[in-house]
């Protein structure tokens, strides 16, 4: 069953993500064919010798499809246009959408005989360069049957069958916006070592192997944030929305989580002086600048990234 007749894929996006993911599917052995509306984009992708369209309706029907989109907008809109074109078997969707999203294109896509699953997906651009990302994975059992020869190539199998339609979304949002906390909690400690005369990364090398430690201690501050050099590939923009969405979700089913709305509106606050481009870890310059060589934000200029 996981071994497809047609072995045609269309990867819809081919931004770092994106077009990291349809070059690993094309190294697989997959006949695939990206679209995206953006030239450079395109170009990208055919220089890692990808086929590419600038027309949806070239794509429409083709077996299995890869999502890569920036929100649950664009999912909506690009679904049906998909499934317009009879020849769809699954459709995976590795946006970091919203539940309601997810499981109306479920819906849609049952209607029309063919398989949607929500595989939001977490490892960044080197987890989708060498297919080993994690996915957080939204389904019926038979649409994840369905979809599984991609999901297969594209996690290496490691991936988690939340729950039905929409679950993959929300556990993908709990997950990005615990990861928010821990950037603006981590930062603030390390600067208050810092304050000590601790070096941060000797702190932070400690904590790591302590209670308190985590991936963000380990890695995320010593690789982008001490160096300086804050070039993980995700940005601003899009945390500050996945922190955001994830308390939205909340606030939805009646829940109010009180430190995760903090958080969000820290990230919004972030997002306001540093802008949508710069990159995540660039947090650490809001919350603890003395750590970072990039130092902090310049708040004359909201949206800029300059060291004051």
């Amino acid at each position: 069953m996981n071994e497809p007749q047609n072995r045609r894929v269309a990867v819809i996006g081919l931004g770092a993500m994106g077009g990291a993911m349809a070059a690993t599917l094309h190294h697989a052995g997959w006949d695939v064919t990206g679209f995206d509306p953006s030239d450079a984009a395109r170009a990208a992708a055919e220089k890692a010798g990808i086929t590419t369209t600038a027309s949806l309706d070239d794509v429409a029907g083709t077996p299995y499809a890869v999502l890569s989109l920036p929100a649950a907008g664009i999912v909506e809109t690009t679904v049906p246009q998909l499934l317009g074109t009879p020849g769809s078997v699954a459709i995976v969707d590795t946006t970091t959408s919203e539940p309601a999203t997810s499981k109306r294109m479920s819906q849609l896509a049952e209607s029309r005989q063919a398989a949607f699953i929500d595989a939001p997906v977490s490892g960044g651009r080197d987890g989708a360069a060498t297919g080993t990302l994690s996915a957080f994975v939204g389904a019926t059992d038979a649409a994840l049957e369905a979809a599984k020869p991609v999901l297969l190539a594209l996690t290496g199998g490691n991936y988690s069958h939340i729950g039905g339609p929409g679950s993959g979304n929300v556990v993908k949002l709990l997950n990005n916006v615990l990861a928010a906390a821990n950037l603006a909690s981590v930062g603030e400690a390390l600067g208050v070592a810092k304050a000590y005369g601790i070096d941060p990364a000797t702190a932070a090398a400690s904590i790591s192997g302590a209670s308190g430690g985590s991936k963000v201690s380990a890695a995320m501050y010593p690789n982008w944030v001490l160096t300086g050099s804050h070039d993980s590939g995700f940005s601003m923009g899009l945390m500050a929305r996945d922190a955001s969405l994830a308390v939205d979700i909340a606030e939805q089913i009646g829940e109010k989580p009180a430190l995760l709305a903090t958080v969000a509106n820290q990230w919004q606050d972030a997002l306001a002086v540093l802008g949508p481009k710069a990159d995540f870890t660039e947090i650490a310059r809001t919350v603890a600048p003395a750590i970072t060589p990039a130092g902090a934000p310049d708040t004359t200029q909201p949206g800029t990234t300059s060291a004051a």
